[in-house]
């Protein structure tokens, strides 16, 4: 077999309908819209039901979303007790050892239970009683 001889298996490739384009085309006239009707007068617009009321009007819409929110990854104080003592916790490191699943907007530490180790946690947020109990376990916050 040759190049010049390659052909498309048979019945794979159809030939495109070309409705509307007289009644010997075999889709003219009414192009397989069927006779009168709204579907075969017009278009409707997305969602439109017949004139029920759609679903979107239907359900209630309430509370607002703030275009600047930001969406942080929360960490609590328990959580950071399987670290070993005097090690270094970042974003990264916590994602990496399967605490978080992402960073989202940044990681916020909550003073959640109490804290055993002394440990440099680096994060974008604290909590001041999570600063608090990282200072009295011997160790240090930085935001990041």
């Amino acid at each position: 077999m040759k190049l010049n001889e390659l052909k498309p298996s048979e019945g794979s490739r159809f030939k495109r309908l070309r409705k509307g384009r007289g009644l010997s085309s075999g889709h003219g006239f009414t192009s397989g819209r069927g006779t009168k009707g709204q579907k075969a007068h017009g278009k409707t617009r997305l969602g439109f039901e017949g004139g029920q009321m759609p679903l979107y009007r239907q359900k209630p819409k309430r509370g607002f979303t703030s275009m600047n929110h930001k969406d942080y990854a929360l960490v609590s104080l328990t959580t950071l007790n399987q670290f070993e003592d005097g090690a270094e916790v970042t974003p990264e490191v916590l994602v990496a050892n399967g605490v978080i699943k992402n960073v989202k907007s940044g990681v916020k530490i909550l003073a959640n239970g109490k804290l055993d180790k002394k440990l440099t946690v680096k994060a974008n947020k604290f909590s001041a009683s999570a600063v608090k109990a990282i200072e009295a376990a011997g160790g240090q916050t930085e935001v990041i």
